[in-house]
């Protein structure tokens, strides 16, 4: 009997198995039926309702889904979100006598941990600190030092910027550039000198830089320049500019001119020293200076004199050795380039040319520095055309320069260069003679 009670309550359990999934599939075919038929009747609205509608139906059917499993575990007597129940804790007495000997054993081991930080010391001696480090004194006077030395060099390094700043040598570099035509690697070589030279007021002997050329080049021009902004920057009285065929052309006078001269130059050093500026002394047409008068200058530049002997600028205009120069440029300019570097190595080879010729002929040449300017080319010549042309007030025609420059002698060509054997000497006669 248990055997067909068993297998009818089977036979029972899958029936109504069968029977459930029989609904769920008629309810399934009901629902898929009701979608069609809804999207065939919303087939004419547009895709995006379309969209909206499905999810919408889609929701509803999940929740139906839903309700229904709540349902059915409400009928088997479980509800959904029920926490599980732990059983609780027993409480027993072990845990209470275990606690005082933790209390214990943690009292003892802190015992013994503050036992091991105490010092032992001897017995007949007492408690001793432990020396002190004694500080050093010095260090705090070092970093006074430091700081005053720090000071100092700051201030200085501010002082040689005010003294560069006061001669205003970037103004004297451009107007050079502007007015001095072919002679960029002079004009580089001269404001070297002078930035060097001008940056500090205490020096241990004078600048003396001697400037070599041919006729023609600009070495006047050059001199006039740089009187005309020393004289704006410190003063008439500190600017001396000496013509040796103007002041002293005859040979028998040259003892009295060259006492004359000294006296001049200490009157001028003198009140250098009391404004602290530094004197600027020109000497042009050095090739006719007479002997007597180098060696009163070589004796101020060379021999140990005070200190405001010492703060002066010495600017020699001369033609000597220009011929070595000529040569040199003839022989040599089609191996360099027109770059400014090859401009700048050619500047260099005329400097030690001219040394060795200078130095066999008086000893005030080896106290100076050599500046030298090359020979002035067509384009060079075209240019001082132009200035003077634009000077006088005429019209600036291309045209006319050009047949003015043609009627200047030139060297034969050599590569590219088409030196002038005058330079820019008869440029101003031709453009009165228009």
């Amino acid at each position: 009997m248990s055997d067909q009670d068993s297998g009818a309550s089977q036979t029972g359990d899958f029936d109504q198995d069968t029977n459930g999934d029989t609904n769920s599939e008629i309810e399934m075919d009901r629902e898929d039926r009701h979608r069609n038929q809804q999207e065939a009747g919303l087939s004419s609205f547009s895709p995006s309702l379309r969209a909206v509608i499905r999810i919408k139906q889609k929701y509803q059917a999940m929740k139906r889904r839903r309700q229904d499993m709540a349902l059915s575990l409400a009928a088997a007597g479980t509800t959904i979100g029920t926490p599980v129940r732990t059983s609780p804790k027993i409480f027993t007495f072990d845990t209470v006598n275990a606690f005082p000997h933790s209390l214990e054993n943690t009292a003892h081991q802190k015992k013994k941990k503050r036992r091991r930080r105490n010092v032992l010391f001897p017995t007949h001696g007492g408690c001793r600190a432990p020396p002190k480090q004694d500080r050093s004194r010095a260090k705090p006077c070092l970093f006074l030092l430091l700081a005053i030395v720090f000071l100092q060099v700051y201030n200085a390094i501010e002082n040689l910027d005010d003294h560069v700043l006061k001669y205003d040598l970037e103004g004297l570099e451009k107007t050079l550039r502007r007015e001095v035509f072919g002679q960029q690697g002079a004009v580089e070589g001269l404001m070297s000198h002078l930035q060097e030279y001008l940056s500090t007021y205490i020096h241990n002997k004078p600048l003396v830089v001697s400037v070599h050329g041919p006729s023609g080049v600009g070495k006047s021009l050059l001199g006039r320049l740089l009187a005309g902004h020393f004289r704006s920057v410190v003063g008439e009285a500190l600017v001396l500019q000496y013509y040796v065929l103007h002041h002293c052309p005859q040979e028998a006078d040259a003892l009295h001119c060259s006492q004359n001269l000294s006296s001049v130059i200490s009157q001028m050093v003198e009140r250098a020293e009391e404004e602290e500026k530094i004197p600027l002394l020109i000497f042009d047409e050095v090739e006719y200076m007479h002997t007597e008068i180098l060696d009163a200058l070589w004796k101020l530049v060379a021999t140990k004199q005070s200190n405001e002997y010492l703060n002066v600028i010495y600017l020699f205009l001369s033609n000597l050795g220009h011929e070595k120069i000529t040569n040199y440029l003839l022989h040599n300019s089609s191996s360099f380039s027109g770059t400014a570097s090859g401009h700048g190595h050619l500047i260099k080879e005329l400097t030690s040319v001219l040394r060795h010729t200078l130095d066999t002929q008086h000893p005030l040449w080896t106290e100076a520095d050599i500046v030298p300017l090359g020979l002035l080319e067509k384009g060079h010549v075209m240019e001082c055309f132009l200035e003077e042309i634009t000077r006088e007030g005429f019209y600036p025609d291309k045209a006319n320069i050009e047949r003015l420059a043609g009627e200047i002698e030139y060297y034969p060509r050599v590569g590219e260069h088409e030196y002038s054997q005058t330079g820019c000497k008869q440029v101003v006669a031709k453009v009165n003679l228009l």
